[in-house]
């Protein structure tokens, strides 16, 4: 279920969602200050290609440094990366079959806005370290 989910999600917002924070890291990658940036939107754009199959969990050693760069993140990409997660959400939402890929979006919204101080694992793997429930 998962692949077919993940297939239909490319199709339809994924590639497009992905092509976003690219453009995002390239962004920060020119601002070479905000380099650590452009790689956590890289490994965001990952996600939001395959989504299905993996989780968004705190870090446990997140700390202050975080929260200072998730301001900065807000300030150049997150604002408008969060909107396009937002305005895809609810377009998929207003047909039956995208009701779980927009549900999908609305779940990367925060990931969007605040990425910094988070990891992105797999389904088994935060079932194993107790961050969500079995079978959930």
């Amino acid at each position: 279920m998962r692949l077919v989910l993940n297939v239909i999600w490319f199709v339809l917002s994924g590639l497009w969602l992905a092509i976003g924070y690219a453009f995002a890291a390239l962004i920060c990658f020119v601002l070479i200050i905000t380099i650590p940036f452009g790689i956590a939107a890289l490994r965001i754009a990952a996600y939001a290609l395959w989504p299905f199959g993996s989780t968004v969990v705190k870090r446990a050693d997140a700390g202050v440094a975080s929260g200072i760069g998730n301001v900065i993140w807000v300030l150049l990409c997150g604002w408008w990366l969060a909107l396009a997660h937002l305005v895809t959400g609810v377009a998929l939402c207003l047909t039956i079959i995208g009701i779980p890929l927009g549900l999908a979006n609305f779940k990367l919204v925060p990931v969007a806005f605040l990425p910094l101080g988070r990891e992105i694992v797999s389904v088994e793997e935060a079932e194993a370290m107790g961050v969500i429930p079995r079978g959930a």
